[in-house]
């Protein structure tokens, strides 16, 4: 059967948007047509795809305006590009309307990837948005064919709210061949990678950095809370212990992270989105072979009792933050090895574009 185009849309910056390159290269290397949709809003960096990509232009001051406008725009793009011979696929709710209605209008096929619990995240909890999130969510989600999450603790939570089933396919970065030799680092190297966001427990590793010795805490990374947790720092005096990296490209931290003791990944419960996530740092981080200290939360659970990859805190107290550190780095990165290696063998993209592809396989020789 002839493979259909596939136009991928979501409202993010592609260059950084890791999930969503590792989904376009893999339907471009089995023979689909992609076409890419993103947006602006968080930069335009110089990209180089096999595939084709355009960013629509917003000239939205703010977040709220900008969801708007990009959705009027996309619907217009969509309308322009897509034919009987398409399937679209749209990332995130925030991204969903407009596929949904030339979906309708075209009687095409439509894939849902939700990569999160967008109406359950912590930065619209409470807000007025967040009840126009979820409106947007009850009217289209039941009526969706095709729908893949990042999580089983999602798909397991879309099928209770709506009836729907999602193919799992997790955030696992491509497979590394892990043969670098493995650093004495003194001081010991601690890395938090990943946005500077509200309940990420950023503020409470910092504040674990008094009880630790010859420690380093990297961050690296972006996001609203930077500027305050910076200001932690120096009001905790603790500027030779934490060293912020900045925002760094995908490839750069790549070769970074195979480098430290000990990765993080302590999400607090900001939510239904944050408490059944399976955070990208912890999968980056067993590919990297790096053990990780994790929160307490479903998905890390799931994943510590099939692997022994690292610690899981007793909680947020800067205290037992420190604790899990300690463990990890008085047990050594070493011996953590066995452990990674299965880990990473099994959590890698390789097996998850299976489910992907088994998906868009099913769509493309199906109409809506």
């Amino acid at each position: 059967m002839q493979k259909k185009k596939i136009i991928v849309s979501a409202f993010s910056n592609l260059y950084t948007d890791q999930r969503i390159e590792k989904v376009c290269r893999t339907l471009y290397k089995n023979g689909f047509d992609i076409e890419l949709i993103g947006n602006d809003w968080n930069g335009a960096e110089e990209m180089s795809r096999p595939y084709s990509f355009s960013r629509i232009k917003l000239n939205s001051t703010s977040l709220k305006t900008a969801y708007f406008e990009f959705n009027w725009k996309l619907y217009h793009e969509l309308k322009k590009k897509a034919d009987k011979n398409t399937i679209l696929h749209a990332n995130d709710l925030d991204a969903l309307l407009p596929n949904y209605l030339i979906a309708k209008k075209l009687n095409i096929p439509l894939i849902f990837d939700s990569h999160e619990i967008f109406s359950e995240m912590p930065a619209i909890q409470g807000k007025m948005s967040q009840k126009l999130w979820r409106y947007l969510e009850k009217k289209l989600i039941p009526n969706i064919k095709f729908m893949i999450t990042a999580s089983s603790g999602y798909a397991n939570w879309f099928k209770n709210k709506y009836k729907i089933d999602p193919v799992v396919v997790q955030n696992s970065p491509r497979k590394l061949d892990f043969n670098l030799e493995i650093p004495e680092n003194s001081p010991k190297i601690i890395l938090y990678q990943g946005v500077i966001n509200p309940f990420r427990g950023i503020d409470k590793a910092i504040l674990a950095m008094h009880h630790l010795e010859n420690v380093i805490f990297k961050i690296a990374g972006d996001g609203p809370m930077k500027k305050e947790y910076e200001e932690l720092v120096l009001k905790e005096n603790l500027q030779d212990k934490v060293q912020f990296l900045g925002k760094l490209l995908p490839e750069d931290l790549r070769k970074i992270t195979p480098t430290v003791d000990c990765g993080m990944s302590i999400e607090e419960n900001g939510g239904e989105s944050y408490f059944y996530s399976l955070p990208n740092k912890v999968l980056d981080c067993i590919q990297a072979r790096v053990p990780i200290i994790l929160s307490n939360l479903p998905e890390m659970q799931n994943i510590k009792r099939q692997f022994d990859i690292g610690e899981i805190i007793k909680s947020h107290k800067p205290e037992d933050i420190a604790g899990a550190i300690q463990s990890i780095l008085d047990k050594g990165r070493k011996n953590y090895q066995p452990e990674l290696e299965k880990a990473a063998n099994v959590l890698c993209w390789e097996n998850e574009e299976v489910k992907l592809l088994q998906v868009f396989e099913k769509a493309n020789s199906t109409t809506a």
